[in-house]
């Protein structure tokens, strides 16, 4: 069973950290009390490890139980357990502005008596037994949220977080779908739904597909979009990106648009990229 442990300073990205392995499928839980982590590993092994990965974040909103942090971490070390402690760091100016933009409390303010430089000094005191015995320490005072994901993906991915692809078509008569992320208007290609034969007929039908498909004008369009699509791929990769929905749309979403969802489905799918094809429209 693995076991990641997140914890760290209050706004310095804990709640990004646990959103990214919510992400590749880890079992997360936001601000556990120490003590209830055993409690619940040993409620897991016991349940014949119906869930074999777990990511939870304990931090100083626990008040008092935090001090039994270190005590609980090290109870935790077993056989059968693969535990890490990740510790989530930022110099104080970071700290301070990130809480006068979103306008958050900090966990230690009444302590504090409202003073945040104050509140951020007894953190640190706190949390440094935490931080002394972590696995991983990433501090994220030059980061974005995209640096994090990547800097956790180098640590903990071990290969889960693949880039997948979701390929629409659609009709714009309908509406163009609003989770895309890039959309193709293929609308001024030639339109198979003047061609009698054609008209009740779908781009997942072969002499459809080749009406669009075999023009010159078609072969080009499909280039430049296909050229685009392989150059962002990586890019989205790097932003943190795991799933991109690419849309093709025509006017009614059952011939032109199908056609080309169906090629460049079929085109990265041969570059061993995980795919996935939806044809909205088609039935309507």
């Amino acid at each position: 069973m693995k076991i990641i442990v997140v914890t760290g300073m209050s706004g310095a990205g804990k709640s990004s950290a646990v959103n990214y392995f919510e992400d590749i499928d880890y079992y997360c839980i936001d601000n556990m009390p120490p003590e209830l982590l055993l409690s619940f590993a040993d409620f897991i092994v016991k349940s014949d490890n119906v869930i074999n990965k777990i990511a939870v974040s304990i931090d100083v909103r626990s008040g008092e139980l935090f001090s039994k942090f270190e005590d609980c971490i090290n109870a935790l070390h077993a056989p059968d357990v693969d535990l890490k402690v990740l510790f989530i760091d930022a110099d104080d100016d970071t700290l301070i502005n990130r809480y006068k933009e979103t306008r958050r409390r900090h966990p230690l303010d009444y302590e504090a008596k409202g003073n945040i430089y104050k509140a951020i000094e007894m953190e640190r005191n706190v949390t440094l037994a935490a931080k002394n015995m972590s696995d991983y320490y990433i501090n994220t005072t030059d980061m974005s949220i995209s640096d994090l994901k990547q800097r956790l993906k180098e640590y903990f991915s071990e290969g889960e977080e693949e880039m997948s692809v979701s390929v629409v078509s659609f009709g714009f008569k309908h509406g163009i779908p609003k989770d895309a992320d890039l959309v193709f208007d293929v609308r001024c290609l030639p339109n198979p739904f003047y061609i009698p034969e054609l008209k009740h007929k779908t781009g997942l039908d072969d002499d459809v597909y080749n009406y669009v498909m075999n023009s010159a004008e078609a072969n080009e369009v499909f280039k430049r979009i296909d050229d685009l699509i392989e150059y962002s791929i990586p890019l989205y990769e790097k932003e943190g990106k795991t799933r991109l929905v690419v849309a093709f749309g025509c006017t009614g979403g059952k011939h032109r648009s199908v056609s080309f969802a169906r090629r460049i489905s079929d085109k990265l799918s041969g570059m061993g990229i995980n795919v996935r094809t939806e044809h909205r429209h088609i039935s309507l």
